[in-house]
């Protein structure tokens, strides 16, 4: 099949004034002239290099992360608490900053960069807020012999270890919550997008957190600084949003140090469109969990499930919109859809459109990539998805809506709970009945129901199957961080 590039609507051009804004950053970063490059996504050009750091440098970090968090674990809750608060307010402060930064090496749209920002800080704010709140107990033993005091402690030194799709956000849900439990961190960023990890991490020591608390470790070598650095003795923690073929080769080297671990892997979220939903909502909300991020988003809606009865109203309605999203550069007046982040990425949207239309699918919107210098995929609409498709199965992590038609609610749920991820599920409906009965059997981490943007800081985010193990957000994502110790404490008999 040869897809057709006629009909594309010319790209949103950059407004020549907002680049300089991320130009200022990057350039005050002070980073090496050799090192790993850092592209745009959008015009292909070089931003900046980054140190390309061996095993022993890693090591380095290590130890010099773990003697200040000796110091750092000594500091009452409160002390941890205002350094938080001091470095949400100067993420806050330096919104337009980072934003930009963001849409300069991911790519996504400058708005839904400051959309980030907000959910990114927002972590940082929780934390610090949580900080003061440590938890805890005290009982008495059944056999009233003794009194038993629960407390939490720092886990230790955490190896944090994020993705490119969500520089800040994915950085900040990590780092705030191993600060606040008293923990020192090593964080290796993607080395795709590293530039905001080294931006906010420059703004946590300007607001007050120790300078060797907090290393960051780029590296074209993964596999090496795995094997490195979680083999080492002072490594108690390692945090991982990643796929799930890398999780589980991290998994297998935490095993061996018994390393605490938390995995935010891999994603197939199904999207239930039932005949009692409100159509516009239900469009809305699918546009939100499918475009967020241009669809590189471990939630976005992947499977997307309508019933029968709605089935062709909603198609048309959701093609209609997929059709007028304004593409382009994300520094671009209007832009909704910015690149992907690389040729590899746009190369794999077209080799699952092709796929499907050969196995039947039609092609209603979109399907083609973009003649230009950026990694450009044109909101694309494929009906009537055969189960035998590639894109019916794999993570899209693109704006490829792929649409299967259901009857009954039976089938649904069996046809959507059919794969080994369960992280986020979508459910459409305005019977509040079938929304719990839906959502609870749903063999998922978290479920949005009538929205397509479910994650909240105060939420625990996280999956289940081989999407993941523990939980980021709320505080169930201090606990990640902290090891549980109780006191028996002796009663002194009375006569």
């Amino acid at each position: 099949m040869t897809v057709s590039t006629a009909g594309l609507s010319a790209l949103v051009a950059p407004d020549p004034h907002a680049t300089s804004v991320a130009d200022a950053v990057i350039a005050g970063l002070m980073l090496p002239e050799d090192g790993i490059p850092v592209h745009d996504p959008a015009t292909g050009e070089l931003l900046a290099k980054v140190p390309d750091l061996d095993g022993d440098a890693a090591i380095d970090a290590v130890r010099t992360a773990d003697s200040a968090g000796v110091k750092w674990a000594a500091t009452t809750p409160r002390q941890r608490a205002d350094v938080l608060h001091k470095w949400w307010a100067l993420l806050v402060e330096h919104t337009e900053q980072l934003a930009h930064l963001i849409t300069r090496e991911m790519g996504k749209p400058l708005n839904e960069a400051r959309g980030e920002v907000k959910y990114g800080t927002d972590f940082v704010r929780w934390y610090a807020e949580e900080a003061v709140r440590p938890g805890g107990g005290f009982r008495e033993a059944p056999d009233g012999g003794s009194q038993i005091l629960v407390r939490r402690a720092p886990v230790g030194l955490a190896v944090l270890i994020t993705p490119w799709n969500f520089p800040l956000a994915m950085a900040t849900r990590k780092i705030a919550p191993a600060l606040a439990a008293g923990c020192a961190a090593v964080v290796k960023p993607a080395t795709l997008t590293p530039l905001t990890t080294y931006y906010a991490v420059d703004l946590a020591r300007q607001a007050g957190v120790p300078e060797d608390l907090i290393q960051v470790v780029t590296t074209s070598k993964s596999g090496q600084f795995s094997e490195t650095v979680l083999r080492d003795e002072r490594v108690r923690k390692v945090s991982f949003t990643g796929s799930t073929g890398v999780g589980r080769q991290l998994l297998k080297i935490a095993a061996d140090g018994v390393l605490r671990t938390s995995m935010e892997l891999g994603g197939n979220a199904p999207l239930l469109v039932f005949d009692d939903a409100d159509l516009e909502r239900a469009v809305n909300g699918t546009v939100a969990a499918k475009l967020r991020n241009g669809g590189q988003s471990c939630i976005a809606a992947n499977r997307i499930y309508v019933q029968d009865n709605i089935a062709d109203a909603f198609v048309e309605a959701l093609t209609e919109r997929l059709s007028a999203v304004p593409v382009g550069n994300g520094l671009g007046q209007g832009t909704v859809v910015g690149p992907l982040i690389d040729d590899r990425a746009v190369k794999q949207m077209l080799s699952l459109t092709q796929d499907a239309v050969s196995k039947g699918a039609r092609l209603l919107a979109g399907g083609a990539a973009y003649d230009s210098a950026g990694h450009f995929f044109a909101p694309t609409v494929l009906d009537n998805v055969p189960t035998t498709a590639e894109v019916a199965t794999a993570e899209i992590f693109g704006p490829i809506a792929a649409i299967q038609r259901f009857n009954t609610e039976a089938e649904v749920i069996a046809r959507a709970n059919d794969t080994e991820f369960g992280l986020a599920g979508y459910v459409f409906t305005e019977n509040l009945d079938r929304a719990f009965n839906v959502a609870d059997r749903l063999e998922t981490g978290l479920v949005g129901i009538n929205q397509g943007v479910p994650s909240n800081a105060a939420a625990p985010f996280g999956g289940v199957k081989q999407s993941g193990i523990g939980r980021e957000g709320s505080s169930e994502g201090l606990d990640e961080y902290q090891n549980i110790r109780f006191y028996n404490i002796a009663r002194r008999e009375t006569r």
